[in-house]
């Protein structure tokens, strides 16, 4: 479901990024930075130090209400009746034939549910969650709260010199903090494929935190550009890009979303065809491709196979500035989807070779709580 047509609306942080050179463009409904020093110089900072994205158009939401974890449940594949205190769990909005509403974080805090989606479907979301959910279970959209990501090797090492205590969270864990005179909610994820912290803020007090991290020489504010090309190289799948209403689960390679009890009781939107995939596996795959040449192939490029015949359609692709080459993902047919595969790209009239590559591209690294520990 795609965002209600809004206003082209301002961050709380607009007027900072202006003052530290980002170049805004229209991005989900906001004026938001693509750049400041250019994208390549922004990615490969953040692959060595700490890079400080502005992220405050995704949706902030907070659903409470008695048994809200079975709730959640009837709409989304997860086990939240299982879920641990203060842990977030990557889930899926599912619509009734399998297919993608939005995917999103949840964070169990107590009886209720700290959950992120996607800015530009965020009020499509709100209008599932609350048409979807008992009368009893609240929605609320936390509209006054900015949301910041320090991403990145060194971005422990920064935040927890202004906010004590981050370096003890692991990977996928939140809690609640206290600094600068402010409440702050902060997690330990992202969408790089680095360690690093997403942190949610009062959106009057977004400016003084985004100061104190910008005063440490290690952190660097980065843009739009680099965000993305940074999700593409760790092969994090892009809503509306990589995944839409038209892509199940199974097909995208996010079965991880969906856990043992819930694919044997069933019971969320799409089970049928979903469990149905799981069991026969699906028609088409979501793949990553490196290209051959320096040449980039973009979204809507048709893949081809060795005869001509096209077999699927490339959702993201790029230049990967940490592998010095052109990288894609896309879907083709199962039957084409193993690695090694060489397969051709038509991008205007020009053909390009391709062979199918392992997500992700290049190697997550997350501060993952340690066997034992």
């Amino acid at each position: 479901m795609g965002e209600t047509e809004q206003p082209q609306a301002t961050l709380p942080l607009d007027q900072w990024h202006r003052d530290h050179g980002g170049r805004m463009v229209a991005f989900a409904g906001y004026a938001m930075p693509v750049q400041y020093d250019g994208i390549m110089a922004e990615h490969l900072w953040t692959r060595e130090n700490a890079g400080l994205f502005d992220v405050s158009h995704m949706g902030q939401l907070l659903i409470h209400g008695k048994d809200s974890d079975r709730a959640l449940e009837t709409l989304l594949p997860g086990d939240f009746s299982a879920q641990k205190d203060m842990k977030l769990k990557y889930s899926l909005l599912l619509a009734d034939d399998g297919g993608i509403i939005d995917d999103l974080m949840a964070t169990r805090r107590g009886d209720d549910f700290y959950v992120v989606v996607n800015g530009a479907t965020k009020y499509g979301d709100i209008e599932v969650l609350q048409q979807g959910l008992p009368r009893d279970i609240v929605v609320d959209y936390m509209k006054q709260q900015a949301l910041l990501a320090l991403q990145g090797p060194r971005a422990v090492e920064v935040l927890d010199a202004i906010v004590p205590g981050v370096a003890e969270l692991t990977f996928m864990e939140g809690r609640a903090f206290h600094a600068l005179g402010q409440t702050l909610w902060i997690s330990r994820s992202g969408y790089t494929g680095e360690d690093g912290f997403e942190i949610s803020v009062p959106g009057n007090g977004a400016a003084a935190l985004a100061d104190a991290i910008l005063d440490n020489p290690l952190a660097r504010p980065v843009g739009l550009g680099a965000r993305d090309s940074l999700r593409l190289e760790a092969g994090l799948p892009l809503y509306g890009h990589d995944i839409d209403r038209s892509t199940t689960p199974v097909m995208a390679g996010l079965t991880f979303a969906i856990n043992k009890r819930r694919r044997a009781e069933g019971g969320f939107p799409g089970a049928a065809r979903i469990l149905g995939e799981l069991d026969q596996g699906p028609v088409q795959k979501r793949i990553g491709l490196t290209i051959e040449g320096r040449q980039p192939v973009r979204e809507g490029a048709v893949i081809l196979d060795r005869e001509g015949s096209e077999i699927g359609r490339i959702t993201s692709g790029g230049h990967s500035p940490s592998l010095q080459r052109p990288i894609a993902m896309g879907y083709v047919a199962a039957a084409l989807a193993e690695e090694g595969t060489a397969l051709k790209i038509e991008q205007s009239g020009k053909l390009f070779d391709a062979t199918v590559t392992p997500l992700p591209f290049v190697p997550h690294r997350y501060h993952r709580k340690q066997p034992g520990a």
